[in-house]
């Protein structure tokens, strides 16, 4: 059984540190992580909390609408292909709707391009670098 529900931030750093830092000396713990409107989703299959996303109040545009950067979004290996990671999206924009959230932005890997634009997301400029992550594109999606 799929549930999908708000975690602390505690939640998050194993499954980041085991997907998004596996090999590399950088901390899986985020700036923001515990500001108190970050936000923290968390799908759980079976009881076991296979996929994790974060939301960060940080504007990108110089707008006065709402806006929270996606970071951190990672699921475990074992669970991945099967369609989590857009349950989890789509549960996330839900829960950020209803804090009157109009824009998500953030910093997508290459490699998670395709997701992030069939979820309704676009690219803003030209990819850049993040050592030693690798290349990254700013997307937004509009709620």
């Amino acid at each position: 059984m799929i549930s999908i529900k708000e975690i602390k931030a505690e939640d998050t750093v194993g499954i980041r540190k085991e997907v998004l830092r596996k090999n590399m000396d950088l901390s899986a713990q985020f700036t923001g992580d515990h500001d108190v409107d970050t936000i923290h989703v968390g799908l759980y299959d079976n009881d076991v909390l296979a996929c994790v996303v974060s939301f960060m109040h940080v504007n990108y545009m110089d707008t006065n609408k709402k806006q929270y950067q996606l970071r951190g979004m990672a699921t475990k290996e074992k669970f991945q292909g099967k369609g989590f990671g857009k349950k989890l999206l789509e549960k996330s924009e839900e829960i950020l709707k209803s804090k009157n959230t109009k824009i998500i932005w953030c910093n997508v890997r290459v490699k998670a391009l395709g997701f992030y634009i069939k979820l309704g997301f676009n690219t803003i400029g030209n990819s850049f670098d993040i050592p030693p992550i690798g290349r990254h594109y700013v997307m937004i999606k509009q709620l």
